[in-house]
């Protein structure tokens, strides 16, 4: 996935790019190291040289905590989301100077992937019904002061205000919080939000 973040100034990054604005790019491949290194080569060779590279072989395990040590319990997180189609130039110039105001080092824009198998189930199959979005998009308003709450919430609703006419309507619901207009959970299930609701008003009629 891609990310519009600033480098942590901590160790192991190196020290030389602390605090830099930087788009990151991360990603696992589950196979052969051979194989993985054959796919990601040509990703390596059309980019400017990174800022540092750490791909490598690393157990499952290790990829799953990846970001634990970053993000201790215990932050302030403000988060807004949609799902996106498309990207064209204009939206890329609206995401790069939102994410150049973030108001801390920890905040964050995520685009997640939607392809390969997701692509490849009916739309009507499941609940989650955004399989022709191309990606699932996150802002994550991030601090560890409780002081800069409304800062993070200023901050992510500007970014997402800005961005959301390039994308879809809905979102991963997982990426919405408690702010968010009445009917971004009906949007971010689409055709099959009535069909999911009646299933829920049979089987869980009290929450």
């Amino acid at each position: 996935f891609v990310g519009l973040k600033t480098v942590p100034p901590i160790d192991p990054f190196p020290k030389e790019h602390w605090n830099k604005r930087a788009c990151a790019l991360i990603g696992a491949f589950n196979g052969p190291i051979a194989e993985g290194q054959k796919l990601m080569a040509p990703l390596l060779e059309k980019l400017p040289a990174p800022l540092f590279n750490w791909m490598g072989e690393m157990p499952w395990t290790a990829i799953n905590s990846l970001f634990d040590p970053f993000f201790p319990k215990g932050l302030q997180w403000y988060w807004k989301g949609d799902f996106v189609k498309a990207l064209p130039d204009e939206a890329i110039d609206v995401h790069i100077a939102n994410a150049l105001k973030a108001p801390t080092p920890f905040c964050l824009m995520h685009l997640y992937p939607v392809d390969g198998a997701v692509r490849r189930v009916p739309k009507d199959a499941t609940p989650w019904s955004a399989r022709d979005a191309s990606f699932s998009m996150v802002i994550a308003a991030i601090s560890p002061d409780p002081k800069d709450a409304e800062a993070l919430k200023a901050w992510g609703r500007a970014y997402w205000g800005a961005i959301h006419p390039f994308n879809l309507e809905g979102a991963y619901v997982n990426f919405l919080d408690a702010d968010e207009a009445e009917n971004r959970v009906e949007l971010s299930y689409g055709d099959n939000y009535k069909r999911l609701a009646s299933i829920k008003a049979k089987y869980d009629p009290n929450n």
